[in-house]
């Protein structure tokens, strides 16, 4: 088992890199992130204030939301930085989401379809705001005046894969009897699905090496899929829990989540009457999320 406190640790040259403070003529970092409720966002906020003491750093909530995102790369220059990496602090790379966003900063030549319907949710959002644009073109790429680059998100990166270990551990009682469920939100398109999953195989295969569990699996509950779908995923869920637990093994669930705060609860729900213990929270809060954010930075 992962011992308490263990760390992966940095090269000394890298970490010394990585915290070096940055004012202006800095490289700046936009982070992006979805956005949720009042605690949700605190989290990320937290997270940025973490980075803020290495890098100057802005948020950007929203799901390819052209203002928000136009509004922290203006603050950013604002703030005299030489260039901006823009880093997704999304659960992967593979979503409509993502490829819209990369439109947006310029790091992918077409718009995505789904972009047009990004701008009109975050039209809708900001019909109420005083400062409002109403000409404002929201499916056209930021300006900036300084170079911009566009990271990987979470993916199968090893510090997550430490992260979810951690959660695991923390439910643990006897672990060569324990199966480790992943379970990830997920995303509509059986393309961008199998990506997803071939990712949590890879944090799967990171935890493994560091553990003695049963097993680890990987699944998505595809909650925005058509109800057909959705079915399946939940199907599929129940049925490895029932099949671990009919083993005789204990289940441990740890959502491959960025906060709780609704997908969870849906987990739960779908989960009615199983026995399972779910871990207590999600990727944040975590300092080693910071330093992520930091290496994915420092790698453009």
């Amino acid at each position: 088992m992962l011992k308490p406190g263990a760390r992966t640790l940095l090269p000394l040259a890298l970490v010394s890199a990585l915290l070096t403070p940055g004012g202006a003529g800095a490289q700046g970092i936009l982070l992006l992130a979805h956005g949720g409720g009042d605690d949700w966002n605190r989290e990320v906020l937290a997270l940025a204030d973490r980075v803020e003491s290495s890098r100057p750093v802005e948020v950007a909530f929203g799901m390819a939301d052209k203002r928000a995102i136009q509004d922290a790369v203006d603050r950013l220059t604002e703030r005299g930085v030489s260039g901006i990496v823009a880093v997704p602090l999304f659960v992967s790379s593979h979503s409509s989401v993502m490829r819209a966003t990369e439109y947006l900063l310029g790091s992918r030549e077409e718009a995505p379809p789904q972009l047009q319907g990004f701008a009109r949710m975050g039209a809708r959002r900001d019909a109420g705001r005083v400062d409002a644009d109403p000409g404002f073109d929201r499916t056209t790429p930021v300006e900036t005046t300084v170079p911009v680059a566009v990271t990987t998100a979470l993916d199968s990166h090893a510090l997550v894969a430490e992260i979810l270990t951690s959660r695991a551990a923390d439910l643990s009682r006897t672990p060569e009897d324990e199966v480790v469920v992943l379970v990830a939100h997920g995303p509509s398109s059986a393309e961008d699905n199998d990506r997803w999953l071939a990712n949590m195989d890879v944090l799967a295969e990171r935890m493994g090496m560091r553990t003695n569990f049963s097993r680890i699996e990987c699944l998505t509950v595809r909650d925005d899929a058509p109800d057909a779908i959705r079915s399946q995923a939940t199907a599929a869920l129940r049925a490895r829990v029932e099949s671990a637990v009919q083993e005789g093994k204990s289940v441990l669930v740890v959502p491959l989540l960025l906060s709780y705060g609704g997908i969870e609860a849906g987990i739960r729900r779908r989960l009615e009457g199983l026995p399972y213990r779910m871990a207590g929270q999600a990727l944040l809060p975590d300092d080693r999320l910071s330093e992520w954010v930091l290496m994915q930075a420092a790698g453009n």
